[in-house]
């Protein structure tokens, strides 16, 4: 078993990816405080209300991160096809059950609220990994390997966007084809799914464009063109964000100095949290904040690499993917690089839900790195090299 193959090499976690990850959590609940506490200390008489909230998330987190570090990655191969079950079926009863009295993105569980969206994005990463794994598309058929595969994401996604949540759709939908390109597949396998992967955003464009929610689309839509068009209508977001990047500068206004905050930026502990950094910390924080993020995802991709089985380099990959994205898509829409599509800061953002399994996430990616060998990283598909026979000399008499 791989289980018991791999036991005796197992190691301390990787020691950097570990100490970004605590820092990561540590700041934005600073961040989190300091976005919010003058806002809830108006509407709820407590500064630190969303505070304790992500404290709650970030314990949580913290023993999930603890627990997953020390279960062998392999376990997850075993129990992808229940995990993605499960999934599945909190998609279906948000879809169904949350009414018209909540949004039907939450599952309300007394006074706890879980987005399945966000648990969705890790499962896949597992199914995908796992599928990829067993299948190896490179040498099976294209409906044997990869229709199953496709189909399977195909179906989350759509659920995902009935609710409708479409920046979750779009990380979600990116972390599975990731997974899928990085596991091998053929040339004339990526052609054919691109072709249907074409035709199925043009459907999506359309069916979007036709909705009751056309309305909202276009609207953040033209606000990403000009947002000073309705500088206070539908692009008020985008215009104070704008002004919360100019106010910081260069060196910033100083932790805790935002102006934007005060009731100027609307849910800056939520998804325009980015734009309170850099007004308090300037241009030099913003690009040390990148710079880091670009190093936490290069340790993870070499700690991914040097895992010793396939599934485990998939796994690894997928999730050092999945908040890559999301980090990508938040900063560009709040930077206006893109269009605005509503995904949370991973470790940053107040949403319990997220941070929870970002930490998990994280925890499965440091029990990958404990069986990564320290040596130069491996080629997840390395070419096959044909054997030569040995050649033996004739001996002459």
């Amino acid at each position: 078993m791989a289980i018991l193959r791999h036991m005796a090499r197992r190691s301390s976690p990787d020691f950097w990816l570990l100490i970004m990850t605590i820092t990561w959590v540590g700041f934005g609940i600073v961040m989190v405080y300091s976005a919010s506490s003058a806002e809830t200390a108006f509407l709820h008489e407590d500064a630190m209300f969303y505070t304790k909230k992500q404290l709650i998330a970030a314990t949580i987190g913290s023993v999930l991160l603890v627990l997953l570090m020390n279960i062998h990655f392999m376990t997850w191969r075993k129990l992808h096809a229940l995990l993605l079950a499960g999934v599945v079926v909190m998609l279906l009863f948000v879809l169904f059950a949350s009414g018209d009295a909540y949004p039907r993105s939450w599952l309300y569980i007394g006074s706890f609220s879980v987005q399945p969206a966000e648990f969705a994005k890790l499962a896949i990463v597992l199914y995908v990994a796992a599928m990829m794994t067993k299948k190896l598309p490179h040498k099976h058929p294209f409906h044997r390997a990869l229709l199953p595969i496709l189909v399977v994401i195909a179906v989350c996604t759509a659920l995902i966007l009935w609710q409708p949540d479409l920046g979750s759709a779009i990380v979600f939908l990116c972390c599975a084809l990731l997974v899928v390109v990085v596991g091998g597949i053929r040339w004339k396998h990526m052609i054919i799914g691109g072709t249907v992967a074409a035709i199925g955003a043009s459907a999506l464009v359309y069916v979007l464009l036709t909705s009751g929610e056309t309305n909202y689309r276009v609207q953040r839509f033209l606000c990403y063109m000009d947002p000073w068009q309705d500088a206070k209508g539908w692009c008020w977001q985008h215009v104070q964000a704008e002004i919360a990047f100019g106010h910081g500068g260069l060196f910033g206004a100083g932790f805790g100095q935002s102006i934007q905050k005060l009731f100027y930026l609307p849910e800056a502990q939520n998804d325009f949290i980015f734009a309170v950094f850099g007004e308090e910390f300037g241009f030099i924080g913003v690009v040390a904040f990148i710079g880091l993020f670009v190093v936490f995802m290069w340790r993870g991709v070499i700690m991914s690499l040097r895992c010793p089985e396939r599934f485990g380099t998939l796994t690894g990959i997928g999730v050092i993917g999945m908040l890559t994205v999301q980090t990508l898509i938040n900063i560009g829409g709040v930077s206006r690089t893109i269009p605005l599509t509503g995904v949370t800061l991973p470790f940053f953002s107040a949403g319990g839900t997220s941070l929870i399994v970002c930490m998990a996430s994280m925890g499965i990616l440091l029990n990958v790195s404990r069986y990564a060998s320290r040596a130069a990283p491996k080629q997840v598909n390395p070419p096959n090299k044909k054997k030569t026979k040995p050649t033996t000399m004739r001996r002459t008499e």
